[in-house]
Formats: C-alpha cells, sequence, structure tokens
C-alpha cells in the first residue's frame, strides 16, 4: 500500500492513500463524495487495457486515506492533489474528477496552471457554483445544503441510505443497471468514513468555481446524465461546458448521477475516444488488465 504524507495533525500524519498501475500517458482519477477509489472499479480497467497510467488516490478522511479533522475546503483538497502530482512527477496528465472531484479538478487548475496537465474531464461533478445566489440564480437553494447537514448529523448510516437510492436512481436501474450489491459495496465504503469529514465537505459543495473554470487552458470533456438527482445536469454540466471555452458535452440520456457504474460502457467510451485525440497511448503492459 502506497501513502503520500501531506499534512499532520498533532502526533499524528495526514496520508493520502494511492495506487499507481500501468504506463504512458497517466490519467488521475479523482472519486466523489463519500466514497473513495474504489468506486473507479469500472474505469481502472479500460484505461489499463488501454495503455495508460492509471492513479487513484483516496481524498482525505475517506478510503484508506487519514482522516484529519480538518481540511476539507477545496484550497486544501487541491493542494492535496498537487502534492501528489509532484511527488509522482506526473506530466501530460489528464484529470479526471467524479461529482466532488471535479471541484479538485477546477481549483487545481486555477491554482497550479495546466503545467502538468494535457486535458481535463469533469464527469457529474459539481462546479460551477451549486449555491443559488443573487447573482448564481441557477443554482440550488441553500436551504437543500443545510437539510443533508442536519441528516448527516442526525443519522448518517440512515442518510447515506437514502443518498444511494438518489445516487443510482435505484427505483428506474435497480435490479436492471446496478444491483443491490453494488449499492451496498457503496454504502460500506461511506459508511467506513470519517464523519467529520462527511459532514464537512458539505459547505465545500458551494465553493465557487467560476473563475476556476473559465482559466483553464486545456481540452475538456464533461459527462453528465439528465436524470442526475444529486447534482442536477442545469445547475452543474451544462453550465461547466457553457463556462470552458472550447469543452465538449456529452449528456447520458436518462442517466442518474452514479453514471461511471450504470452507463460505465458510454462513460469509457468517451473517455476513452477523448484521451485517444490527444496523443496515442503506449501498449498495455501484460498483465494488467
Amino acid at each position: 500500500m502506497s501513502y503520500l504524507t501531506v499534512g499532520k495533525e498533532n502526533s499524528g500524519t495526514v496520508d493520502l492513500y494511492y495506487e499507481d498501475h500501468g504506463a504512458g500517458r497517466p490519467v488521475v482519477l479523482i472519486h466523489g463524495w463519500p466514497l473513495s477509489s474504489k468506486s473507479w472499479e469500472k474505469q481502472v480497467p479500460a484505461l489499463l487495457d488501454a495503455g495508460y497510467r492509471v492513479v487513484t488516490y483516496d481524498r482525505r478522511g475517506f478510503g484508506n486515506s487519514s482522516k484529519p479533522t480538518f481540511g476539507y475546503d477545496y484550497d486544501t483538497l487541491a493542494e492535496d492533489l498537487h502534492r501528489l502530482m509532484t511527488e509522482l512527477d506526473l506530466a501530460d496528465a489528464t484529470l479526471v474528477g467524479f461529482s466532488m472531484g471535479g471541484g479538485e479538478v477546477a481549483r487545481y487548475l486555477g491554482t497550479h496552471g495546466s503545467d502538468r496537465v494535457e486535458q481535463a474531464v469533469f464527469i457529474s461533478a459539481i462546479p460551477p457554483f451549486l449555491l443559488k445566489t443573487s447573482d448564481n440564480p441557477e443554482g440550488v437553494d441553500g436551504s437543500v445544503f443545510d437539510g443533508i447537514m442536519e441528516s448527516i448529523s442526525a443519522d448518517r448510516p440512515a442518510f447515506l441510505t437514502g443518498f444511494f437510492s438518489d445516487f443510482y436512481n435505484v427505483d428506474i436501474f435497480g435490479g436492471d443497471l446496478v444491483s443491490d450489491e453494488v449499492i451496498r459495496f457503496s454504502w460500506n465504503i461511506a459508511a467506513a468514513a470519517s464523519p467529520r469529514g462527511t459532514l464537512d465537505c458539505v459547505p465545500a459543495w458551494l465553493t465557487d468555481f467560476r473563475d476556476d473554470l473559465i482559466s483553464i487552458d486545456v481540452p475538456v470533456l464533461v459527462i453528465h446524465g439528465d436524470a442526475d438527482r444529486i447534482v442536477p445536469f442545469a445547475a452543474s454540466g451544462k453550465r461547466t461546458h457553457e463556462l470552458v471555452r472550447g469543452s465538449r458535452l456529452v449528456v447520458v440520456e436518462g442517466g442518474p448521477h452514479g453514471i461511471t457504474w450504470t452507463h460505465a460502457g458510454r462513460v469509457n467510451r468517451e473517455l476513452l475516444d477523448f484521451l485517444k485525440e490527444q496523443a496515442e497511448p503506449l501498449e498495455p503492459v501484460v498483465g494488467l488488465s
């Protein structure tokens, strides 16, 4: 198991768990809330088989990473990503952010630029700005996020059950595109996350990424389901596409939030096509499929 130290809290270090497989141009996968890098199960093999180097990591507070009581704002989270990119000396990388992970992609590029990055992908991602304000009428009312925090504080395990029902649109895709076992798998990952981190990430979703997106100077792919109940397409993916000049938008018809599982085939095809347009990867490494 590989870890990178990104900070310290009292007598302990804050360590990020990461995996680094394959060879070729690097693709860095940044997971959503409240999951871990295990949620990329459908994408990692496809990328390795296509000849890419695949780096995944667990956000602080989640998965196998340390669970500190601080650092769940996007400036810190983007700095964690920067430390990983620097430590692994990644160049010509593609950053792929799912849901909350899209915030790391936006803030990283807005803060550190694209010296190490060749492309960026936003999947079901929260940018550009989820909170409804006077200058952001397309956003979501703040009371929604207050309610989420209250539910997490009252009964986090129960909240997660309802959350994943909407995450996968289980009433429509349950038993077909998503099994009970997958839902339980997701719940188990989320339940093992830091309770403090799970709660403190919610205010971070209200970060304004509009300036970050406008500054992006690399090719961008936006993939979003138009039936996303967690991060509504009209408030996020559609507007991200509008803000990032030259970006490509792929709308998955009927797709829920968790399209990386329910519509993995479509997501993988679009991702691989986008990667291939920029440069040909190396031949696949035998034994890593």
